[in-house]
């Protein structure tokens, strides 16, 4: 269990183990919310914003057919042909 003291303008110091459970680093922006049970949960904001990414990206890769870096680069090279 880790405990942080609020200061008199609302500010906390997060605790090195958290910041290092969450990747946290000088910059970094932390979300809070509140899960259905009702508990106030923190997590690291970028790493939030990757996973949801990668969520809504799930399954895109093979409806186009993309296997490895090389048709990563073919899909680019044609998007790109395609705009000129």
């Amino acid at each position: 269990m880790n405990l942080a003291k609020i200061s008199s303008n609302g500010q906390i110091t997060v605790p090195v183990e958290i910041r290092r459970l969450l990747g946290l680093k000088s910059g970094d922006k932390i979300l809070f919310f509140q899960n259905k049970d009702g508990d106030v949960v923190i997590n690291n904001a970028s790493a939030k914003a990757i996973y949801k990414a990668q969520a809504a990206f799930a399954g895109i890769a093979e409806e186009l057919g993309v296997q490895n870096e090389d048709d990563v680069q073919k899909l680019v090279d044609e998007i790109r042909h395609g705009k000129d």
